[in-house]
């Protein structure tokens, strides 16, 4: 799990782009401006800064968190605590929600902020089986989950010419689709590997593909929010 993906930095972001980052996010999911229902993926985002933070007062090479702790340095965990099995530092990002929705022993790999069609404020999390999101402006169904063996087709679509972000579609074997908006390049490749490392009924196969989005398509995205 890398904190630098939840607050929509590149590895090896200095203290300044990091203070940045913190900045604009907070102006937009603080409850303040953002009303009551952005305070879990405010609190999410306040957890990534104090993990990158820490990591640029301690002089550490910047990078990713383990999924898990070495168990052997990390203290017994506390069989009571919501994903006791995870990272002290995975459970500081995940939101609350998306925590009581894993299943016991369920690794992360990717917490992220992106946006759905219908949704503006998501954390998106990638387990070691599933994706699982949490749609912070919701009011019912905020969060929703889809296992990886059920995708059949991924599309990658890497940003336009003025901007670095794209976004992931997905398609299920019963015919559902899905859209994330606002990832990272490198985001969307991690996302990709996960879905196409994970076993899926004989006889079922997943396709891939990447491009560059087009102008109709940011025109359609700025039509869905």
């Amino acid at each position: 799990m890398d904190p630098h993906a939840v607050l929509g930095l590149d590895p090896g972001a200095t203290a300044r782009d990091v203070q940045r980052a913190y900045r604009d996010l907070a102006k937009r999911f603080h409850p303040d401006h953002a009303g009551e229902g952005a305070g879990e993926l405010m609190m999410s985002i306040n957890a990534a800064y104090d993990l990158l933070r820490d990591q640029l007062v301690e002089g550490a090479e910047p990078g990713p968190h383990p999924t898990a702790p070495d168990p052997a340095l990390a203290p017994a965990a506390d069989p009571e605590l919501q994903g006791a099995w995870l990272a002290p530092g995975v459970r500081r990002v995940l939101a609350r929600e998306l925590l009581a929705a894993l299943e016991p022993g369920e690794l992360v790999e990717e917490v992220v902020l992106t946006a759905t069609a219908d949704s503006h404020d998501v954390q998106l999390v990638v387990t070691d089986h599933r994706l699982l999101w949490l749609r912070d402006d919701a009011i019912m169904g905020r969060v929703r989950s889809l296992r990886l063996r059920e995708i059949t087709e991924v599309e990658a679509r890497a940003g336009g010419r003025f901007r670095s972000a794209g976004h992931l579609r997905l398609r299920t074997a019963d015919g559902r689709r899905m859209r994330f908006f606002e990832l990272r390049p490198d985001v969307l490749s991690r996302i990709a590997a996960a879905i196409a490392a994970r076993d899926r009924p004989a006889g079922r196969g997943t396709t891939f593909s990447t491009h560059p989005t087009t102008e109709r398509e940011r025109h359609e995205r700025r039509n869905d929010r």
